[in-house]
């Protein structure tokens, strides 16, 4: 069962920057802050920063949004048996969170994330 949307994504050219820049207009520090990814829990939402320097074209085209599940793992193989494509297999990126992403059939990018440091409420 999806249990709603957990994480917007945006891309930056400087991860540094991104984190100081974000921390400022949230007024909160990350809670996941790593080389590859840091993560902001703003009223139980997440928006977290990837770095992306180099990446060509619009940052918005590499927007994904993320809905919450209690199994990563399972969700993915339910939306993968209803017709989306694999685009990033389920990973352990570390603090007991995995994430995913598939393609949709009309080619859309939707993010699967199991993520224990938000509760249902």
């Amino acid at each position: 069962m999806f249990l709603g949307l957990r994480t917007a994504i945006y891309h930056v050219d400087d991860i540094e920057k991104g984190k100081a820049w974000y921390a400022e207009v949230l007024g909160v520090k990350p809670y996941f802050d790593e080389p590859f990814y840091v993560g902001f829990n703003v009223g139980g939402y997440e928006l977290g920063l990837q770095p992306s320097a180099g990446q060509g074209g619009e940052k918005a085209d590499g927007a994904v949004a993320y809905w919450g599940v209690e199994n990563a793992a399972d969700a993915c193989q339910r939306v993968l048996e209803l017709g989306a494509t694999i685009h990033e297999a389920v990973q352990d990126v570390g603090g007991g969170i995995k994430v995913a992403t598939v393609k949709d059939p009309f080619g859309n990018l939707f993010g699967i994330i199991e993520n224990p440091n938000f509760k249902i409420q």
